[in-house]
């Protein structure tokens, strides 16, 4: 399975969110993060992510009867890269923006479901903008959220610090007018 086939899917996407920041996790700390999904799931997940070189085994230890593994991702092994974007079809893209915001809703519902929740204090947001951009001003508004956030990307867990999920979307939603064709 290539990193496209491997991150469209909504578990293994979460897992690998749960895994940034240079986290090394066992299944059991996943299942903690994600209790809406079952423990033969996880584990059936991690596999097919490991199989796949997304994550790889830091460690292990003997806990019981049992070994439990802590993995890790591989460095950039989870990123989609631009050539392999620009190859893909559009109902690829339809199938990855699914596997997203399915994700994204499973997260959410994660977050309020663990009982200390509190949007407000949290400064939850989930505004949308429509904008009007020429494409130059959609380039330079795409550079200059990436100025803010590739810095942040590189933030290990640490005390004071928490994981926050950041989901920029931006697509055209209706053609140019100069581009529509007349009646």
């Amino acid at each position: 399975m290539d990193t496209i086939e491997l991150l469209l899917h909504p578990v293994r996407l979460r897992i690998v969110h749960a895994m940034s920041g240079g986290r090394a996790l066992t299944t059991f700390q996943l299942r903690a993060r994600m209790p809406d999904v079952s423990k033969a799931t996880m584990y059936r997940q991690v596999g097919l992510l490991v199989d796949g070189g997304i994550l790889e085994v830091e460690g292990e230890q003997k806990v019981g009867g049992t070994v439990e593994r802590r993995y890790r991702l591989r460095g950039p092994s989870a990123v989609i890269s631009a050539d392999a974007a620009a190859s893909v079809s559009l109902e690829d893209y339809r199938r990855a923006f699914a596997t997203a915001m399915t994700a994204l809703l499973g997260e959410f519902n994660a977050y309020l479901d663990r009982g200390h929740a509190d949007p407000t204090a949290d400064s939850v947001g989930f505004r949308q903008h429509s904008l009007w951009l020429s494409p130059n001003e959609r380039d330079e508004l795409i550079s200059e959220m990436r100025k803010a956030i590739v810095p942040q990307l590189k933030n290990e867990p640490a005390p004071g610090r928490r994981q926050h999920l950041l989901s920029p979307i931006l697509f055209p939603i209706e053609d140019s007018p100069l581009q529509t064709p007349e009646k």
